[in-house]
């Protein structure tokens, strides 16, 4: 489903350039649960947005889903985030002037799907998250977990195949956290493959491999 092959990131800040990935390679197959993990500057949020084609390496080769995306114009990479990709984030990223229902149909509206489609689809997401009871609330006035779930709801809205987590219950709770990775591990045991950033080695235990990072290498991939 996925493979890396050399994958290098270097920034550059006027004169002076600072490597970051210094030579992945991956593969991640179909229906894994990966963990990412490591130290602060390793290197493991880099690759995540290069995953999530949302940055692209300096150097390497990336294939996602039988596609090279190194050759791919910026409208063909927005496609494969909006409906090949689904995002979960640690700090929710959801639209407070809007209601849930409508933030989980931003996705859908974006790759035009009609409007009475989008509804019924968001609507059956969020029941089966236990949380459309919230339907026409501000996500401003729903607590953590509740915004981790509609933040599901949403990363599951065009029917992606991959689910990229980032740190998704960084501001939770143990209770939360231990309900969001539940819904996670049921995700992927549906067939979706999940690659999740995480500090916490207690919630990987559900996962097939924990991959670690240090000084943009991979040290570990067991």
């Amino acid at each position: 489903m996925i493979e890396l092959k050399d994958i290098q990131k270097t920034y550059r800040i006027g004169e002076a350039e600072y490597p970051v990935l210094k030579g992945i390679d991956l593969v991640i197959e179909s229906g894994e649960f990966i963990a990412l993990m490591g130290p602060s500057g390793s290197g493991k949020s880099t690759l995540m947005n290069i995953v999530g084609c949302l940055d692209r390496p300096t150097a390497g080769r990336f294939i996602l889903l039988d596609q090279d995306i190194s050759q791919t114009s910026d409208d063909e990479l927005a496609r494969v985030r909006r409906e090949e990709l689904g995002f979960i984030f640690q700090t929710f990223n959801l639209i407070g002037r809007i209601s849930v229902l409508k933030n989980v149909e931003v996705p859908m509206m974006l790759s035009g799907v009609a409007r009475v489609e989008r509804k019924a689809r968001a609507i059956k997401l969020l029941e089966s998250l236990d949380i459309a009871h919230r339907i026409n609330f501000s996500p401003v006035n729903i607590s953590g977990g509740e915004r981790q779930r509609v933040a599901i709801a949403r990363a599951l809205a065009n029917d992606p195949k991959i689910i990229i987590a980032d740190e998704p219950t960084g501001n939770l709770d143990l209770k939360n956290s231990d309900e969001v990775m539940s819904i996670l591990t049921k995700l992927n045991k549906d067939g979706r493959t999940i690659i999740m950033v995480t500090h916490n080695p207690e919630i990987t235990e559900n996962c097939s491999r924990v991959i670690r990072l240090r000084d943009g290498r991979i040290m570990e991939n067991a």
